[in-house]
């Protein structure tokens, strides 16, 4: 089970408009990175990042 400090990444997406978007949060890096890609496989124009979370 993965500690609360490494629950401390979230995937964002930028918009066509310019509008940056947590989509979601809590993830432990790896399960961040592994959404972003999924999110980035369907070919949408929208770009997807993986970043940490600011308290």
């Amino acid at each position: 089970m993965a500690q609360a400090s490494e629950r401390s990444w979230c995937v964002k997406r930028l918009d066509d408009n310019g509008n940056e978007f947590v989509l979601r949060a809590g993830l432990t890096r790896e399960e961040a990175e592994r959404l972003a890609a999924e999110y980035q496989a369907r070919g949408h124009k929208q770009s997807y990042w993986v970043s940490r979370m600011r308290d």
